[in-house]
């Protein structure tokens, strides 16, 4: 009688210490380089952590962590500000432009641990405006670095005021940080909200009628 043997498909055995070609497939030379390089020093602080880095589980986990790093870092790689174009105001709108509930995800600067949450972009026309989408892509960019809440703000109101120069500016962003809810004094559910304005967003009327427009659902 033929001894039945199930059979089990496993992946091939962890070389510690080494990142598999595959995994960098696809990336310039070097760039493959520079993950490798990120992925060691990963690697090195999972060993100190006491951790075994042939389990199966933890074997690939450095160069994870550094193509995620690459990624969630991209605004600190593509310049000193982000590529977007305006128009002329050619319509003479002098109303506010708004656009809220824009989501974002960063990594905070003092623990690299995230945070993420939602920004609100207004701003009033002088002679030039700016697609609606790019105010979006303006957040992601500043977003995509080690990154402070405060400072995000900033930067995001300070670029739409440099390049459009309008009559005002206003970037309210809400967002909760894991470095509040897992450690530190460990409270879930904190929003921080921070707020940053330009021009004539300063008189009360125009900064009432963007918390109206907030509000609104």
């Amino acid at each position: 009688m033929t001894e039945r043997k199930d059979i089990a498909i496993l992946d091939p055995p962890c070389d510690d210490g080494a990142v598999r070609p595959e995994r960098l497939a696809g990336y310039p030379p070097a760039e493959q380089a520079r993950l490798r390089r990120i992925a060691g020093h990963v690697r090195g602080i999972l060993r100190e952590l006491g951790l075994d880095t042939s389990d199966p589980n933890l074997c690939e986990t450095d160069v994870r962590v550094a193509q995620m790093y690459c990624e969630m870092f991209h605004g600190l790689r593509e310049g000193n500000e982000p590529r977007v174009t305006t128009f002329p105001n050619d319509e003479g709108y002098s109303a506010m432009v708004m656009e809220k509930e824009i989501p974002f995800y960063s990594l905070c600067s003092h623990h690299l641990v995230p945070f993420y949450g939602h920004a609100h972009i207004a701003y009033i026309p002088s002679g030039r405006i700016i697609g609606l989408s790019k105010m979006a892509r303006v957040l992601e960019f500043y977003a995509k670095r080690p990154q402070l809440q405060e400072r995000l703000t900033e930067q995001v109101t300070q670029f739409l005021e440099d390049k459009l120069k309008p009559q005002g500016v206003m970037v309210v962003i809400e967002a909760r940080h894991l470095c509040v809810e897992m450690r530190g004094v460990k409270k879930s559910g904190c929003i921080t909200t921070t707020s940053a304005i330009r021009g004539i967003f300063h008189q009360r009327p125009v900064r009432e009628e963007f918390l109206d427009l907030l509000r609104k659902s």
